[in-house]
């Protein structure tokens, strides 16, 4: 009888502890599981879920109203500079606009005749070949001002539709490219190269 006792006593307390072991291995894959739940929680916070539609909203609003592409994207800090830079080019535009009217005017003046800004006393500072020359330089500053207000509004189209892209790219550290030198024991030499690591 008392071998039965001790035989029971034995798979009870085995069985327990099978319980218990059982019951911490439980807990500590529950904990686990939150702390993979909350890896992934964090990975969806760092970039936007894919929507197909993004770059081309982004890219649309920008050709609407310069900067509305980069507030739909989030970056509020892009919009004083996309502005700043156009109208840095109509403010060239409108410059070099009012200075070949202002040349423009003298020669007319002088070709009919009359007295212009550049004619002091009779005498005149500016000859009609450096009028024409004038006219023809402030043209041409013009046509740049145009050019440069124009790429600058296609940028910021661009800008709008790339960081939309890139917003919805996923930037996940468990996908890294390092360099790797790997020691030869054999030869006695160092290779070099680079290794694509991808965790699961």
């Amino acid at each position: 009888m008392r071998p039965n006792l001790n035989l029971f006593l034995f798979f009870f307390l085995l069985i327990a502890s099978i319980a218990s072991a059982q019951q911490d291995s439980l807990l500590v894959s529950q904990e686990g599981r939150s702390k993979r739940e909350l890896k992934k929680e964090q990975r969806e916070k760092d970039y936007e879920p894919y929507n197909a539609l993004a770059p081309a909203k982004a890219a649309f609003y920008s050709a609407v109203l310069p900067g509305l592409g980069q507030a739909y994207n989030g970056s509020y800090w892009k919009i004083p500079i996309a502005y700043a830079g156009l109208a840095t080019g109509v403010y060239f535009y409108l410059e070099n606009d009012k200075q070949y009217d202002r040349y423009r005017e003298a020669y007319k003046n002088r070709l009919a005749g009359r007295p212009d800004e550049f004619t002091v006393d009779g005498n005149t500072r500016i000859t009609n070949d450096g009028l024409i020359r004038a006219q023809e330089f402030y043209q041409k500053n013009k046509e740049i001002s145009i050019l440069v207000t124009v790429g600058i509004y296609v940028l910021n189209i661009i800008d709008a539709n790339v960081e939309a892209h890139l917003r919805q790219f996923n930037v996940d550290e468990d996908l890294s490219v390092k360099p790797n030198f790997d020691f030869d024991a054999l030869s006695g030499k160092t290779n070099y190269g680079l290794t694509l690591n991808y965790n699961f």
